[in-house]
Parts: C-alpha cells; structure tokens; sequence
C-alpha cells in the first residue's frame, strides 16, 4: 500500500500525491506501486525491493538521485497464540526532497510518525526525519529486550514447581535464538549508524548530529543488553537442563529402592519354593517376617537417602 504523508504545523496528514517535503510511505507494496516509484524518482527497482527480502543485511547504498539506508527493526508476530519476536528490514530512501519508506509489514515505529505520536516531527527535515526513525528503532528493540527478560524470569520462577515442562524448555531456547539474532541485526545497524557520522553528502543541522550521537548511544546500549540477556538466558537454560536430570536421577533412585523392597517377598517365596528343607513357619508367620524385613529394608534406604 502506497501513502504519502506531509506534516503541516507539527501534524502528519495524507495528502494525495507526492510534493516537496513530503514522505512516501510503501508498506505491503504492490509490483505497480514498486515500479510507480521507481519510474517517478528513478531509483534502482532492487533497491526498492531490498527492504522486502527478510535475508538483506543493513547496508547504506549510495547513488546518483538518491540515496538508500537499509536498517533492521524489530517486530512482534503472532504464532500459535504466543508473542514471536523478530526482525524485519526497513528501507529509507533519501531522494531530491522527499523521504522514501519500504517495508514488507506495518510496523509501531512508523506508525507513531503516522499518528502523530512524535514530538518535533517534520517530514521536510529529512535527516531529522532518518535519525528520529533510527532513534525510536534503537529504543523499540531496548523495549523488546526488556520484554523478551521478563519471559525469562516467568519461566525461571516456575522452577521449583515439581512439572516442570519441556514447553519451558523450548521457550528459553526461542528466546535465546530471537537475542541472538538481534544482537546481529543491532551490530549491523551499529554500522549503518558509523558511516552515517561520516556522512557529507547532505547538509546536517548541529542538532542533527547531536540527535545522531543519541542513536549511536541508545543502540550501543540494545547491543549491550542483548549480549547480557542472551548469558544470562543461555545459563538459565542449562540450570533448567541440570533440574530435570536431578529429577530424572531421583526418581530413577526412588524406583530402583522400590524395586529392591519388593524384591524381598519374591525371595522369600522363592525360597519355599524349593525342594529343600527350610524351617516350618506357618503363612502368618513368614508374612509378618516378610513385612518387617521390608519394612527395616525401607528404615535403611531411608537413612542412606535412597528415598
């Protein structure tokens, strides 16, 4: 779907067609929409469609007429009635005087552009405009990381419950697996954001720069606590790993005392059982027997910890 945005007085609104200043926003697009674009702004058809290949690494793409940022944002999906975080690319397209937008779903960080939900928003500022976009991914994925900590310690306290279950297991290993890659998709935005410090190719307000510097802070610090969240949940799966095999191991103890008290009475009939001579004791008598030697049998694997 193709909209186009301008904001007028510090609010967005949709305007009918593309004019200076104004911000292109291609979310779920359509062949036509791409080539539309594409023919209007020349800009390379891959580059447009790079956004929309989950596989596209963050990368800066410099041309004649435009100029192309292509970053990783985070995202919340839902499968299976559970919350799954990933990541998805965004591509920001800077071209004579307006701002590009691709991406291959809706996403809550542009929305909040769309809805009026950033302060000092202005699609004419279009640098502002990027970094401002940069910002609120670097802070979106801190936001996520949090969340993604919290699951983990819900399935931690559940530890001491006796059912702990493989469904746990298979949480904290997804959860892992989403931190590992968005520590890739942060290291590689890590790199956008370097040689967008670099960057010369447009004029840059001092507040600009200072906002970018706040986005190369917030990102570095997504990048730090995906690292530690992903330790600490990599040793939360391994003492989960160490609980069930002690239980797994007292339980094996447990049934194989059992097994061995009820091994006695087998003996003991056993025993009777034979053709040779043994001591005359009537059936009550060698059941009372049979009960206390299990009984005493029990007291001692009681004692050793067998039980």
């Amino acid at each position: 779907m193709l909209t186009i945005y301008k904001t007028d007085h510090g609010v967005c609104h949709k305007i009918p067609k593309a004019e200076t200043g104004c911000w292109i926003d291609l979310c779920e697009p359509s062949s036509k929409e791409l080539d539309e674009i594409s023919l209007d702004f020349d800009i390379e058809p891959d580059d447009l469609r790079a956004a929309l290949d989950e596989e596209e690494a963050s990368r800066i793409v410099l041309e004649d007429d435009y100029t192309m940022i292509l970053v990783d944002v985070p995202i919340v999906e839902r499968r299976n009635d559970e919350d799954v975080y990933t990541t998805i690319p965004l591509g920001i397209i800077l071209v004579a005087d307006s701002v590009i937008t691709v991406c291959m779903t809706q996403t809550s960080i542009l929305a909040d552009f769309q809805n009026n939900r950033v302060k000092q928003f202005s699609s004419k500022k279009r640098m502002r405009f990027v970094y401002q976009i940069l910002f609120r991914t670097a802070s979106t994925y801190q936001r996520t990381l949090r969340v993604i900590d919290k699951k983990r310690v819900d399935i931690e306290s559940r530890f001491d419950e006796d059912d702990t279950k493989v469904n746990d297991m298979i949480a904290l290993h997804e959860l892992e697996s989403t931190l590992v890659y968005f520590e890739t998709s942060l290291r590689g935005n890590e790199v956008v954001l370097n040689r967008l410090s670099l960057y010369k190719r447009i004029d840059q307000y001092p507040e600009d720069m200072e906002l970018l510097d706040d986005v190369i802070i917030e990102n570095k610090q997504a990048i730090e606590m995906a690292t530690i969240y992903k330790d600490v949940i990599s040793g939360t799966r391994e003492l989960l790993s160490t609980i069930v095999d002690s239980r797994l191991n007292n339980m094996m103890k447990f049934l194989t005392s059992i097994t061995l008290v009820m091994a006695i009475p087998t003996i003991v009939s056993g025993f009777y059982g034979m053709n040779v001579p043994l001591p005359k004791y009537s059936f009550g008598e060698l059941t009372v027997l049979t009960i206390v030697v299990c009984i005493v049998s029990l007291i001692i694997l009681k004692r050793k910890k067998m039980l």
